[in-house]
């Protein structure tokens, strides 16, 4: 797990994991081409207080976050039996669900979730973002 520290005074460290958050699928939401522009700026006001509330949260940074194109945008690379192969359009279905991520900095899993109920309602996958040597 990748580890960082947090200097929030003179002597005093908190330690900070971070946090892959991948807006997996729409959940309870209507597809966002399908919204309204009423209900889009809705959603957008969303995702603005999900900055905000990470933003006023000790110890929780957003290192970075996209919004990502539909699966019909996606190119898929595939190895199997040694040869790549390079396919136009998403790897599994779920992909073409795929709305974007953000990248947290944070204290806990706790702390990700609970900033994660401010964002519209998609189904959600946290994962920590592993060390590599």
């Amino acid at each position: 797990m990748v580890m960082s520290v947090v200097v929030t005074g003179p002597e005093v460290e908190e330690l900070t994991v971070k946090y892959f958050v991948l807006l997996a699928g729409y959940g309870e939401m209507t597809p966002w081409d399908e919204l309204t522009p009423a209900e889009q700026e809705a959603g957008m006001a969303k995702f603005l207080a999900f900055d905000e509330a990470c933003g006023a949260r000790p110890g929780v940074e957003i290192l970075g976050g996209e919004a990502l194109g539909d699966g019909s945008m996606a190119t898929t690379l595939r190895t199997r039996g040694g040869e790549m192969t390079i396919t136009d359009g998403p790897f599994a279905e779920a992909a073409e669900q795929i709305g974007g991520y953000y990248l947290l900095d944070a204290p806990d899993l706790d702390t990700v979730t609970d900033l994660c109920r401010v964002l519209p309602a998609y189904d959600i996958d946290i994962r920590p973002v592993l060390e590599t040597p």
